[in-house]
């Protein structure tokens, strides 16, 4: 969870500014501190007494001291959630006189925000809205949509009514020419802490003619390299388009029908996709490569066992930012690079 910097409220007044001087840590968040009062001790004093009320009515009543130079820092015992303080500070001098000032200051404190976001169910790219929860109150939102072409859909912020926790929170952007590339959403709360999530759902599939492997091989015949010469130039031009955009990555799936055993399909699969990416990259192609096998995992056409089918005999060239969603796959995939 990322959060703003702490919020400090000073509270010195001209009869203290010669002894002491009093901030507070309005914000903080379990865990890696507290909200406190601060008392910078400028010039030598007897001693301090601060006494507060909490707004819940609970009382406080603190007694320190110091050497001129120091700091004392008195961290605020309180619920999670937001605190109004009421109080004084008296200052003992030195001559047997003393001082004091009234305070009267707020304080939040909170544990890490969390969002809930299903990735399946709360997106939809076509409505061009997003959903999420906060367990706060909603403050605030900020919405950035890149667009393939290079620019936003959505750059702004959307305001929120303190929404109670929970509740499901919906933006959307406007139509925009070209596809998504990236969504960022920053949720604040009404205290303004905030996290996040990123989304890349963009991907560009190459059309390209199928190269023809000898039977149980995967070694690139010399009749074949024109194929992927042709291809080449495809996946350069694209990322000659894109690349400047974000950092792409070319995905290399194999495929093959169900003639033949089973796992002896899926390692013939893996090397034939590493063949067409090693291929490319000594074509000098820089982007990241990485590939996986399905065997005859994920056919284009479902057939029976040991079908010839040509149509599954197949390679995907795959540009995307994150590793893409493979239609029919019975397993997680593994993409190694190259």
């Amino acid at each position: 969870m990322k959060v703003l910097p702490l919020l400090v409220m000073l509270l010195s007044v001209h009869a203290f500014a010669d002894a002491v001087e009093v901030s507070v840590t309005r914000t903080a968040i379990k865990g890696s501190g507290q909200p406190t009062v601060n008392i910078h001790i400028i010039e030598k004093i007897m001693g301090f007494r601060l006494q507060l009320k909490r707004g819940d009515g609970k009382d406080f009543d603190i007694k320190g001291g110091g050497a001129p130079g120091v700091t004392r820092q008195i961290f605020l015992e309180q619920p999670e959630g937001h605190v109004t303080w009421a109080g004084s500070l008296t200052i003992n001098n030195p001559n047997g006189t003393s001082d004091s000032m009234s305070l009267s200051f707020e304080t939040d404190f909170y544990g890490p925000l969390t969002l809930a976001f299903d990735k399946s169910k709360d997106v939809d790219f076509d409505k061009r809205t997003l959903s999420y929860k906060l367990n706060r109150p909603a403050g605030k939102a900020k919405l950035k949509v890149l667009m393939d072409t290079g620019k936003y859909a959505i750059d702004d912020e959307i305001l929120f009514n303190k929404e109670p926790a929970g509740t499901l929170l919906t933006v959307n952007w406007p139509a925009a020419e070209g596809n998504v590339m990236k969504v960022e959403l920053t949720a604040y709360d009404e205290a303004s802490f905030y996290t996040g999530l990123e989304l890349t759902p963009w991907r560009v599939d190459i059309p390209h003619e199928e190269v023809n492997f000898a039977s149980g091989k995967f070694d690139i015949a010399a009749s074949e390299t024109a194929k992927l010469e042709k291809s080449l130039k495809l996946i350069e031009d694209a990322v000659n388009k894109y690349g400047s955009l974000a950092k792409i990555t070319l995905f290399i799936a194999g495929h093959t029908d169900t003639v033949g055993p089973t796992e002896n399909n899926r390692t013939l699969s893996v090397n034939r996709a590493r063949s067409l990416g090693q291929f490319f990259r000594k074509r000098g192609l820089r982007i990241p490569i990485r590939f996986e096998g399905f065997g005859e995992g994920a056919p284009a056409v479902e057939t029976p066992d040991e079908t010839a089918e040509v149509r599954n005999r197949r390679a995907q060239y795959i540009i995307s930012i994150d590793s893409p969603t493979m239609t029919n796959s019975p397993f997680e995939p593994k993409w190694q690079s190259i």
